[in-house]
Formats: structure tokens, sequence, C-alpha cells
């Protein structure tokens, strides 16, 4: 268990940033660590896999390698899958669950492709056990195993974390389609606000005009905090018989990576008062209720918290946006709110208006707005000084950086 191959999935993007995380949280370089497209591999040990587990905030899972091999039919993953040791991970009293993924693969029915894997874990297991297997579970499994099929090999995996790793375990209370926990903190890295190679923050306040149910925010504090990612939550590995509670309880009382004795101002607002007691309950339970400031108010409207900072925004997207106005106006929404019907231009309005808030009151903000809107830029009138691509799941992204100053940093329009 002190030379395993880990693959740890990301959003893609956020790959060079992970990288930067895992060496800082496992001291690996050079061969050890190398960054493939959406994600990261690492050879580590299993004391790794704990600590990745505990402090990743940029990873989705960290999946170990049982087994790398070439195939052509339903049989070759059979056989790559009766060849592993599955007895020296889980036991026939367990459940486990199998998640097959392909890129480019000829097999007709991924379907049929899980049930030969599926078959060859429980003939392996009625071999070695008496005839005694596990039972399948599909919904809540104790033990996970994820197979990645390519045109040519098919890789096997056992999963050690449970729950995607974006699942903090304070959220309860949120709206719609909330923003990922793991891609607010590729934000706040991207952005500069956070290194996760050094676990360090920029000495600047940090502000969310439309916070929702408070995600960049409290992602934010917990940073700021040195709190780590996965404290408030389970893990698969606890059902997997390498745990030892001895080795994962020194590691949890470890001191975290980042200094948290210094205070950093976080704030968040947002023009749907339910949205702010959202996150408001949410900030309690991540336990940085104390190092948030929320508060009620339209983007259009409100002024900002300090002289200078960094604005991280997620506006939503995927259907038009309903900005009639400000927070409070009977039948209105803001900003975080999405209208159902389809009259108006409403969107195209919102974000001049915004640039136009920001040019004039927010002199000396940088702004980071994450988009699937390639041309933002042109809708701001404003001329980015950056874009960093990043995916938000399906949806390809642009983070686009703004530097504001006072009436200037106006595009022209076009031709």
């Amino acid at each position: 268990m002190n030379d395993l191959s880990l693959f740890l999935p990301c959003a893609a993007g956020v790959e060079d940033f992970l990288a930067q995380e895992v060496h800082a949280i496992t001291g690996r370089a050079g061969d050890d660590l190398r960054v493939l497209r959406a994600g990261v591999r690492v050879r580590a040990g299993w004391r790794d896999v704990l600590a990745l587990n505990l402090r990743s905030r940029l990873a989705q899972r960290v999946l170990v390698e049982l087994a790398h091999r070439p195939y052509r039919a339903e049989q070759d993953l059979y056989d790559a899958a009766s060849g592993v040791a599955w007895e020296i991970w889980f036991t026939p009293r367990q459940t486990f669950k199998i998640e097959t993924t392909a890129t480019g693969s000829p097999l007709k029915s991924l379907n049929f492709a899980t049930l030969r894997i599926k078959d060859a874990v429980a003939d392996r297991f009625r071999a070695k056990a008496n005839g005694v297997r596990p039972s399948i579970e599909t919904q809540h499994p104790d033990v996970r195993v994820f197979a990645h099929l390519t045109a040519e090999h098919v890789t096997l995996y056992i999963d050690t974390s449970g729950e995607p790793l974006f699942k903090r375990g304070w959220r309860v209370d949120k709206g719609d389609a909330p923003l990922k926990e793991t891609l607010a903190a590729a934000m706040l890295a991207a952005s500069g606000w956070w290194d996760p190679e050094t676990g360090r923050v920029a000495d600047a306040p940090l502000y969310d005009p439309c916070c929702g149910s408070g995600t960049i925010a409290i992602e934010a504090a917990q940073i700021a905090a040195g709190m780590p990612a996965g404290g408030q939550r389970r893990f698969g590995f606890e059902q997997l018989l390498p745990h030892r509670a001895e080795l994962w309880s020194g590691i949890r009382n470890e001191s975290p990576r980042a200094d948290g004795s210094g205070v950093v101002a976080v704030f968040g607002s947002d023009v749907s008062h339910r949205m702010v007691d959202f996150a408001q309950r949410n900030a309690e339970r991540a336990g940085v209720a104390e190092r948030v400031n929320l508060r009620g108010g339209d983007a259009l409207q409100r002024m900002p918290p300090a002289e200078s900072g960094v604005i991280v925004l997620n506006p939503p997207y995927g259907e038009r946006i309903a900005v009639g106005g400000f927070a409070g106006s009977p039948g209105r929404t803001g900003a975080r709110e999405v209208a159902q019907d389809e009259g108006g231009d409403d969107a195209g309005d919102f974000f001049p208006r915004l640039a136009a808030h920001w040019k004039k009151h927010y002199a000396g903000w940088t702004a980071w707005v994450l988009t699937p809107d390639m041309k933002l830029p042109q809708h701001m009138r404003l001329k980015e000084s950056r874009r960093v691509p990043m995916w938000n799941g399906p949806i390809e992204c642009r983070l686009f950086r703004f530097d504001m100053v006072a009436g200037s940093a106006r595009a022209k329009p076009p031709a």
C-alpha cells in the first residue's frame, strides 16, 4: 500500500491547479506526478490517499488503479477484472457497484460491459469465499468500482472517496443548480486569490455579489481559515479493508496546510433574501459564519464592501436572466434568478449595467466572471485582461478577468 497509482479526476481546465495541490499534499513530483486531461495521476502511498481525500479542494475523487490492460471484446473485460485481488479490498458481506465510462470504445453496449465486469468480481469472490459473493447496490454501495474504456485499453479503479469530493458535508440549503465546491475552489485558484501549492490566500478582500447559497464565499472562508475541505464528511475508504482508524485519526489531527491565524474579509450578497438565508445557514454548518459577511442586495446597486479587492462571480446561465430591478421590488427578480418566459432582453441589459456600476464604484477592484458566453466582454463593453478555459460539467466556459478602472477600459462597439 506504499506504492499505489492514483488517479484524481477534475473539471477540464483545472488540471494544473490540481497538480500543484497534489504536490503540496503528497510531496510527489517529476515522474511520480503527471498531468492528464481532466485529471492528475500520482504514485503515492495509502497515507496519501487519506490526506488527498481530506484536503483536496479540486479533485472530484481519489481512485486507486488496480488494472490496466488492452481489450477487444467483453470477455477481455471479464479477464481483466478476474485478475484483480478484490478480496484484499473488501469482503463478500459488503455491497458494491460498477460504474463504467468510455471514450472511443468499440463496444456496442456499456451496460453489457458493466455486467461482465460485475460477473468477474462476483465469480472471483465465489471462488475465494466458498461460494459467497457480495451483492450489487446501485444507490448506496459500500464499495464503488470504476471502469474506463478507451479505444484499446480498460482501466479498473477502486474508489476511496465514496460521495464525490465536492460534497463537503455542510450544504443542506441550496438553490437551483448550485455551483460545485470544487469548481468554486478552481475559480479562487485561477484568480490568484488562493495558491493551491502553498495554501496561502491574497491579502485582499473577496466578494461574490451574486452569492446564491454561498458556495464561493464559504469555500474562500474555509481556505482562509486553513480548514480541510473534507473535515465534515465521511469517505469511501472507511469501508475498505486497508483502512486503519488510528492512521486516519492521526491525519485528521495534523495541523492544516494553510495558516488560518490571519483574518481575510470575505463578503457575499444576493438580491434574493431567501438565498442569503440559505447561505447564512450553510456558513454556520461549514464553521465559517463569523468569517463571512452576507447581505441582501441587488448586484446593480451594492456598493463595494472595501476600498479594493477581488470579485469572483458565477452569474446564472443556461437560460435568460430576469434582472427586473432591485432587491425587494414586488414581483421582480435579480441576477441570481432565472426567468421562465422567453420575452424581453434582460440578460443583454444586465451585464452592461453591471459593468457600468463596477466602473463607477469599484475602481481598484479585479473581477473574475465564469460564463459559457465567449462574447461576455463585448456584452459588458469591457476588455478582459485574461481568459482562463474552464469546464462546468459538460459546459465549456471561460473565466474572464476584468481590471476595474473608473470610466475606462471600455471596449469599442463592433463596426
